[in-house]
């Protein structure tokens, strides 16, 4: 994917995130969310959280020679998505929420450091992930805007808000469900961008006939913890 394209739906994202959740009262953040255990505050920490590791991964050594993974990959059903590995990923955002009183601020600190870091890198680069893949950075990027769009679906919900997912993020996203962007949604099916997007990632049932036309559109199901 081009890298100056899925740098700006991260950025697009990102800010996008950060404008909606800034005028917040305090009983908003402790609403339960989709992702449970996780409350608004929760939640939003685990996507600070995600942001916060290409600042990490940029700073490792060495640097792997050749990508061997592809964002494609990286959703691949294994320990990374194991109920013991979700049982860390949800303590781990919990103990962070209750560092960080100030979310929003945390939160936009930490992707625009990742965004600035990002964008000084060849497109070429290369970096290692936490679970030891290597993979080209516009590839983890594309897994990173997948993280700010589908959980600030969930968010907008919690929160009984419209979603506010951008053109540029719901465009990486599709890009990666369907091999092209979807600008429409999927009118066959009556089902507007935000929509496709929450019936394609698991936030919301997919019935038999509707996985059969999905199928035939070509969706690529990712396994998402």
């Amino acid at each position: 994917m081009d890298h100056h394209r899925v740098l700006d739906a991260f950025a697009a994202e990102a800010g996008q995130l950060t404008d909606a959740l800034g005028d917040l009262a305090r009983e908003d953040w402790a609403r339960p969310t989709g992702c449970a255990p996780w409350s608004v505050a929760e939640l939003l920490s685990h996507v600070r959280m995600t942001a916060a590791r290409l600042p990490v991964m940029l700073a490792r050594r060495p640097v792997p020679a050749r990508a061997e993974v592809s964002a494609r990959g990286y959703y691949r059903p294994d320990e990374r998505f194991s109920p013991a590995t979700d049982a860390v990923r949800i303590a781990s955002a919990q103990e962070e929420a209750a560092e960080h009183p100030d979310q929003v601020r945390a939160f936009e600190e930490v992707w625009r450091e990742a965004y600035a870091l990002c964008a000084a890198e060849p497109a070429e680069r290369v970096v290692t992930t936490r679970h030891g893949d290597a993979m080209l950075l516009d590839d983890f990027l594309v897994t990173r805007v997948v993280e700010l769009a589908v959980h600030g679906l969930d968010l907008a919900l919690a929160l009984e808000r419209p979603a506010w997912t951008t053109p540029q993020g719901a465009g990486v996203v599709e890009e990666l469900l369907l091999g092209s962007p979807a600008p429409q949604g999927v009118p066959e099916l009556g089902w507007d961008r935000a929509l496709f997007l929450r019936k394609a990632t698991g936030r919301e049932p997919v019935g038999a006939e509707e996985s059969v036309r999905l199928e035939a559109l070509g969706v690529h199901w990712l396994t998402l913890g």
